[in-house]
């Protein structure tokens, strides 16, 4: 597992692969890592500095597929069935009599995402700590089970507790037991925990890249890993194909092609694990093909569509199942578009004659409901600076690169580390790479990415006027950034303070 060979081994021209990253780099992709697969052997691999090999990185959903394969180990030990109705295992978590038709709902109808719908509240805000309970009682009368698809990632949660609680072991570890030791594989991952302490199953594995993509070889091979049976190939087969439709109006869509159990079905008789913020396998079983990819592009679903359509366009549509001739000039190619991958950061003009009056010079803010007071840019040159500012944590500081990334820690205090939606009180801070760019002569765009565990991104533009500034802040993350989205209105103070 893991030898590498070079595309035209593998049956698909260096150029090909090259047109894909450049196509992903022209369109504003926040690719971190790529890694292309044929029968086994990698015949691409990248990674956007400052990620790597060994990266740990969040999977978020991809994470359901893995409960859905769970599913099936326990299946195969006998300790349920796909008819049993899941909330008969949790009798402890019902308060009363349940509502609506969750009673009704079958490990089946759950795995399709055909269920009664989740609950009201988003977990993080609930104020219940056990998304399980939460999730039986927190609701209206909702749609009868097993009608039609609709995402209902807190049911993924739900699958995942049962597991746990069936197995009588984390999720990962019952997983290493069952597969991934015989492998050699995810022997660096973890997953996140809930408050209350259970495996976050719904969005938290943590795993390599390559990690990922043995997953995916296993379940394209049906559960044999290199010549030896592991997992029950009928439930591999069926979890894999369109047990349900899933298009939820007329439109096109690349994942309107069918759902499984807890893993989606795409073009080209495909299937894909998929993850927030694109963070996506995509297998081909009549091709003996993968392709895995992480990135950050949570704000935007356009990326999404053009990666997974390029694919089908510039190597599934193309790829043999020979190898072609050796083509050396397509490799120097394919080598030069390689050769300086780094992560996505804010473009802008390289300099603006503003920037020496705006040194140093203090903005007192009008009341904001971000809580921001005053803020003020520091510049060491053209190249580099920093954004000071004050808000309800006392005085920040956030480094920045014009036109490249500055990596650093996140100032906010008191985010989620091992656990979601529990806030840390160890000085904990989140990984982040922080760029400027010069928009126009007095406009800044700040862009903040969150490189952790955890992943998201904050944008604020600043618009001068004389001694007036207005600024907005947008955000996309999960649970944090909340102190960082509005807008606000500040003046220049007649006296700054050095």
């Amino acid at each position: 597992m893991f030898e590498k060979i070079t595309p035209e081994q593998a049956g698909i021209s260096s150029d090909n692969v090259a047109k894909l990253i450049s196509v992903m780099e022209r369109r504003g992709a926040v690719t971190h890592g790529i890694l292309m697969m044929k029968d086994g052997k990698i015949f691409a691999e990248e990674y956007w500095k400052p990620f790597h090999k060994d990266f740990c990185h969040r999977m978020y959903s991809q994470t359901k597929s893995f409960v859905g394969v769970a599913i099936g180990l326990l299946i195969e030990e006998g300790k349920l069935s796909l008819n049993d109705k899941v909330a008969d295992y949790f009798p402890e978590k019902i308060d009363g009599e349940l509502k609506g038709y969750v009673k009704d709902q079958t490990v089946k109808d759950m795995l399709t995402m055909c269920t009664a719908g989740g609950p009201n509240h988003w977990w993080f805000t609930s104020g219940d700590p056990d998304r399980t309970h939460l999730y039986f009682n927190d609701r209206g009368t909702g749609r009868p089970s097993g009608t039609y698809w609709v995402y209902d990632s807190a049911g993924s949660q739900v699958l995942c507790n049962l597991v746990e609680k069936l197995s009588g072991k984390k999720m990962l570890d019952y997983m290493k037991e069952k597969l991934f030791n015989h492998m050699g594989t995810f022997q660096t991952a973890t997953i996140l925990e809930t408050p209350n302490g259970v495996s976050w199953g719904d969005s938290a594995m943590v795993c390599t890249l390559r990690d990922i993509a043995s997953f995916g070889q296993l379940v394209m091979n049906y559960g044999v890993w290199e010549g030896k049976r592991l997992m029950n190939e009928a439930y591999l087969r069926e979890a894999t194909s369109k047990v349900v439709d899933n298009r939820e109006n007329a439109h096109y869509h690349v994942y309107y092609q069918g759902y499984g159990y807890q893993i989606w079905r795409v073009e080209s008789n495909g299937f894909a694990f998929v993850g927030m913020g694109d963070q996506i396998t995509l297998c081909y079983p009549d091709k003996n093909l993968l392709f895995a990819f992480n990135s950050d592009n949570q704000g935007t679903d356009v990326p999404r569509s053009l990666i997974i359509g390029a694919f089908e366009d510039l190597i599934v549509d193309h790829i043999k199942d020979t190898p072609l001739p050796e083509n050396k000039a397509a490799q120097k190619r394919y080598a030069k578009v390689t050769k300086d991958l780094k992560l996505f950061a804010v473009q802008g003009e390289e300099d603006s004659p503003f920037r020496k009056e705006l040194q140093r010079k203090v903005y007192r803010c009008e009341p904001n409901k971000m809580g921001i007071k005053k803020f003020s840019f520091r510049f060491k040159n053209a190249k580099t600076g920093e954004f000071h500012y004050t808000n309800e944590q006392g005085d920040k500081v956030i480094p920045f690169g014009v036109n490249h990334n500055v990596f650093g820690k996140f100032p906010q205090l008191g985010y989620a580390n091992d656990r979601g939606a529990v806030a840390t009180t160890d000085g904990y801070m989140h990984n982040d790479a922080v760029s400027f760019a010069w928009a126009e002569e007095k406009k800044i765009i700040l862009y903040v990415q969150v490189i952790d565990r955890y992943f998201g991104n904050m944008s604020a533009v600043f618009a001068f006027k004389g001694d007036d500034v207005a600024v907005r802040f947008s955000k996309t993350a999960e649970h944090f950034f909340m102190e960082y989205e509005g807008s606000l209105v500040g003046h220049r103070a007649r006296k700054s303070k050095k």
